[in-house]
Order: structure tokens, then C-alpha cells, then sequence
């Protein structure tokens, strides 16, 4: 008995390691391509013949602003994650982190820096609070999953809505609601990434799931930082 016992301590410590790791690896990967964005937006954001380039054209602009969304419909499908390898996807992370830097440059063409800055510690500190939460917590959070994607879907279209109605009431709801949206996946996502972690799985289809584990935190955070600095933020 007490062989089996120091067997299962054994391979529960070794679980948590791994376990540790992964998420290590998670963050480390999310916290770069955040840098990355970060950099080449307050880069764009004060070189004026780039933003001459990207946006003096309505429709380079608004290939700009929807360009991100070709990885996500195109890049990271399903079949694509399964025949590329853990590198390929790393890269292809950090090119759709670059290309959402060139998105975000708009932020600092609109909001004080002052501002920017604030909404980024007050999302930096509500995005830990909330993936500890969804770490720690013992509550099944998966039932959350298709309310919160509805929750998405509600957003785009009330955002899309008001680009005609121009509703200062309304783009404060839409900012509230998506501040709570997001703050729901950081959770569940988190949870995910821990539930669906396993030393069985093996090194090379660990270190992808890490990479889209990193993926859909990066994203949360992002829209996050952006609904809470509409928020806080005065436009210019």
C-alpha cells in the first residue's frame, strides 16, 4: 500500500511539473507575440508615412483592420494545426501578431498614451485575477463555452450596428459587456488549456497546444485592453 501511495504522490508531482510547464510555455508565448504587437503598433502609430500608407486609403484601412482575421479563418484551422509543426505555428503566431500590430497602430492615432498605458495595467491585472480564477477554481466552467461565443457574435453585431446609430449610450454598453464577454473566456479558456493538458499526448502536440492555448488568451486579451481602454479612454 504504501508503494502504490508513494507511486500515485510520484505521479501527481510529476502531472503538476508538467502541468507547470505547459502553462509557462502558454504565457511565454501569449506574453511575446503581446510585446511584439505592442511595439510594431507604437512604431506604425509614429512614423507618418506608414500611417499614411494604412490608413489615408479607406480601403487599405479596412484591410488592415480585418487582416488579422485571415489567420484565424485561414491559418489556424483545425487541418492546418494538425499538418503543421509546433515551430511552423509559433511563426505563423508571431506574423499574426505582427499583422495585429499594424491594427492596434490605430490606438495610439485615437487615445492619450496616458490613457493607453492605464488600460493596459488595469487589463494586465484583470486578465491575471481572472486566469488564476479559472486555473484554481474547481467549478466546471465548460458549460460557459456556447453562452460566451453567443456573447461574441451579440457584440459584433451591436458593434457594426453602431457604426451607423454613432450611440455614445450604446458603445458604452457594448464596452461593459465586453469587458464581462472577456473576462468569461479568460477563465474558461484557461481552464481548457489546463483540462486539456496530458503528458500522454506527448512533447511536439503539447508545445501546439500551447501555441493555441496562447493564441486565444492573446486574443482575449486584446479585445479586453480594448474595451476596457474605451472605457477609461478619452478619444482625441
Amino acid at each position: 500500500m504504501t508503494e502504490i501511495n508513494t507511486r500515485a504522490k510520484t505521479t501527481a508531482a510529476s502531472y503538476d511539473e508538467g502541468l507547470r510547464n505547459h502553462f509557462r510555455s502558454v504565457y511565454n508565448v501569449m506574453s511575446f507575440g503581446l510585446v511584439l504587437t505592442g511595439i510594431i503598433a507604437y512604431i506604425v502609430a509614429n512614423t507618418p508615412a506608414i500611417v499614411n500608407i494604412l490608413f489615408g486609403n479607406p480601403m487599405m484601412a479596412i484591410i488592415v483592420a480585418f487582416a488579422p482575421l485571415a489567420f484565424i479563418f485561414f491559418g489556424f484551422t483545425p487541418n492546418a494545426v494538425r499538418r503543421k509543426s509546433s515551430r511552423q505555428l509559433k511563426t505563423m503566431f508571431l506574423l499574426f501578431s505582427a499583422v495585429f500590430g499594424l491594427s492596434l497602430s490605430s490606438v495610439f492615432l485615437v487615445y492619450a498614451q496616458a490613457d493607453i498605458a492605464r488600460a493596459f495595467f488595469i487589463t494586465a491585472a484583470t486578465f491575471a485575477g481572472t486566469s488564476v480564477y479559472g486555473y484554481i477554481t474547481k467549478k466546471d466552467l465548460s458549460g460557459l463555452g456556447g453562452l460566451l461565443i453567443m456573447g461574441v457574435i451579440g457584440l459584433l453585431i451591436a458593434i457594426v450596428v453602431n457604426m451607423f446609430l454613432q450611440s455614445s449610450a450604446l458603445d458604452f454598453a457594448i464596452s461593459v459587456i465586453g469587458v464581462m464577454v472577456y473576462m468569461g473566456l479568460v477563465a474558461y479558456d484557461t481552464q481548457n488549456i489546463k483540462e486539456t493538458y496530458s503528458a500522454s499526448h506527448g512533447h511536439e502536440a503539447n508545445d501546439k497546444m500551447a501555441v493555441m492555448g496562447a493564441l486565444s488568451l492573446y486574443i482575449n486579451f486584446i479585445m479586453l485592453f480594448q474595451f476596457i481602454l474605451s472605457l477609461i479612454g478619452n478619444r482625441e
